[in-house]
């Protein structure tokens, strides 16, 4: 009579730990929102070929949410920047500082384009950070512009940021 009730509790005990979602455990609330973000570093073209562009730039810590968002508006005229793209990122809640980088796609060739940069929480609402507007050329069909200067890394200095 013990054998089949251990055998029971057993199975029960497989059968509960295999059917619970320990990630739901692990969720955690909304870090404290920092009471201002501000751009420490760039905005720069990391990259251009002769239709897209990355472009990179590091913030303080925004806070709240984990998930934010890089955002760039960009155009063909600096007043008229009509396009946006975003890409998704994770902050780091041990990090002081938050790193964007957005990939803008479906470029013309060898054509100035004028942007700025801001960020965003999943939900919409702004991290209250917005670049001026800066300004990079695509490159000619096969070709690659790579950053001339250091790029932007998280706690760097101007030695280890080449790294």
């Amino acid at each position: 009579m013990i054998k089949p009730l251990l055998k029971l509790a057993v199975t029960a005990t497989i059968v509960n730990l295999l059917s619970s979602n320990p990630t739901a455990a692990q969720i955690l609330p909304p870090a404290k929102k920092a009471a201002r973000v501000t751009i420490t570093k760039g905005p720069v073209l990391e990259l251009a070929t002769d239709d897209l562009a990355f472009v990179r730039w590091i913030t303080t810590n925004p806070g709240g949410s984990d998930v934010h968002f890089g955002v760039v508006s960009y155009g063909t005229n600096p007043k008229e920047l009509s396009e946006t793209v975003k890409s998704e990122i994770r902050v780091n809640r041990a990090h002081p500082e938050t790193m964007f980088r957005v990939r803008v796609i479906g470029l013309k060739p060898r054509t100035t384009y004028y942007y700025r940069v801001t960020s965003i929480e999943s939900n919409g609402n702004s991290d209250g950070v917005e670049s001026p507007v800066r300004q990079f050329t695509t490159a000619g069909p096969g070709e690659r512009i790579a950053a001339s200067t250091p790029l932007p890394w998280p706690n760097s200095s101007p030695q280890s940021a080449s790294r």
